[in-house]
């Protein structure tokens, strides 16, 4: 039975790992405080589609106590990833695959890229290249994640919509180590085709959010407004030209045009942007993965973003101002 480690369960961790173990999969979850105790005593409970089951799981703080695993699904969001490195680097073997499913440019971007840029760490997301280090890009299978879920209580998982999970290897290959892993989530109802361009699903998704959760947390605006009021908007859409021009730049390739990705932003409604509700709830802000990462690409690659760079250092200061900026200051630009 293929071992599965969850790191990091909790809103999208828990959903990923309650629908699995319900397949049939061996999960054990990383979890700590009172979600893990909950875990521990009740199962992981997941209510998704009118239903609600009761998983029974491992649920560990320590992960050496898993010991080594198969796969092992990070969903911490990124500033978090720097620390957590060591611990998940418990559960890696020689054989392991690392998913990572988190927001933003991935630390491990130019692994297996060509040209001047190949192999470079981003020092945005991976101050030092201690991740890069810890954790071998080769060992890394890329992921895209769609679905909205929330803890409603400890040990609780609330799945309010989407069900795609895209991965990806940074080669593009058609891995065994991938296809294996695709027809885990898909026989667990995941919608998770391994595609052949993951780095452009990525840019596809942060592409609005590098406009749309800055300027969220600076505004108060949800994104009904942000991509229908014609002041909004326009902001919105110089920081994404910007951001397409620097995605364009390091081989990125885009599905739609720009305003069609802003339409589609709108017409969520009035949706708090993830950066907003970590901004009300005084938690540290993913500004670095979804628009630092995207300025210093700018900068590796000679293309200006002006927008970028002004709402970067407002909205860093917003946060900081909240004590929500995280473990580390980004690359702060003279």
């Amino acid at each position: 039975m293929t071992k599965i480690a969850i790191f990091g369960a909790g809103a999208i961790g828990g959903l990923v790992g309650a629908k699995l173990a319900l397949a049939g999969a061996d999960v054990t979850v990383v979890a700590r405080g009172p979600h893990l105790a909950a875990m521990r005593e009740h199962g992981l409970t997941l209510i998704s589609g009118g239903e609600t089951h009761v998983v029974p799981v491992k649920a560990v703080e320590d992960p050496a106590a898993a010991g080594v695993q198969d796969y092992v699904i990070v969903t911490l969001k990124a500033h978090s990833l720097p620390g957590a490195a060591s611990g998940i680097a418990k559960l890696m073997g020689t054989d392991s695959v690392l998913v990572t499913g988190i927001n933003g440019v991935p630390y491990w971007y130019f692994h297996g890229l060509g040209g001047p840029l190949g192999g470079k760490h981003i020092e945005s997301v991976d101050p030092g290249g201690v991740v890069w280090r810890t954790l071998p890009p080769a060992k890394v299978i890329g992921a895209v994640v769609y679905p909205a879920a929330e803890v409603v209580r400890p040990g609780v998982i609330e799945h309010t919509y989407g069900d795609r999970f895209s991965l990806g290897e940074p080669d593009g290959s058609r891995s065994e180590r991938g296809q294996i892993l695709s027809k885990l989530m898909i026989s667990a109802g995941l919608k998770a085709p391994l595609r052949p361009g993951i780095r452009d699903e990525i840019w596809v998704k942060l592409w609005g959010n590098l406009a749309f959760n800055p300027l969220s947390a600076l505004t108060g605006s949800t994104l009904d407004r942000l991509g229908t009021r014609p002041d909004l908007r326009a902001v919105a859409r110089t920081m994404m030209v910007e951001g397409q021009a620097v995605g364009l730049a390091v081989g990125a390739k885009f599905a739609i045009d720009v305003d069609k990705r802003i339409d589609g932003a709108a017409e969520v409604g009035a949706h708090k942007t993830s950066m907003l509700q970590d901004l009300e709830r005084g938690r540290p802000m993913e500004i670095d993965a979804l628009l630092s990462a995207v300025v210093e690409l700018g900068d590796l690659t000679g293309v200006a973003t002006p927008a970028c760079d002004l709402v970067l250092a407002l909205v860093r200061e917003r946060a900081r101002l909240a004590g929500c900026y995280g473990a580390h200051e980004g690359t702060d630009r003279a």
